[in-house]
């Protein structure tokens, strides 16, 4: 079994800042792509941001160089850093994992619990 735990968040003004934690634990062979997705009230949930294992990112088009990604592979865990945030990147942040558990396995999905961020105008 695969737990993500995810930190940070919170409550930010309009052009404030925030940084989003996201940790891996229990029986992990190797992670390989990691990534951020958000979902705001009656919204789907979208695509934000994503860092392979070689430190390859992938950001969606309104991330805009606002966003940050970045990871530390030997802590199993992925950041998001939120710059110049605007009140339509209100939404409950989730980080994802891609884990494979045993040497000869597939990787497998994993969500973390979701951490709030909301941006106040």
């Amino acid at each position: 079994q695969v737990q993500l735990v995810q930190s940070g968040g919170g409550l930010v003004q309009s052009g404030g800042s925030l940084r989003l934690s996201c940790a891996a634990s229990g029986m992990i062979f190797r992670v390989n792509d990691m990534g951020w997705y958000r979902q705001a009230p009656g919204n789907q949930r979208e695509f934000v941001a994503s860092i392979t294992a070689g430190g390859r990112t992938k950001y969606a088009d309104f991330v805009n160089d606002r966003f940050t990604i970045s990871r530390h592979n030997g802590k199993n865990a992925v950041y998001l850093e939120l710059n110049s945030l605007e009140s339509e990147d209100t939404a409950i942040y989730y980080c994802k994992a891609d884990v494979v558990s045993h040497w000869a396995g597939p990787d497998s999905a994993y969500w973390g619990q979701g951490t709030q961020v909301t941006v106040s105008s």
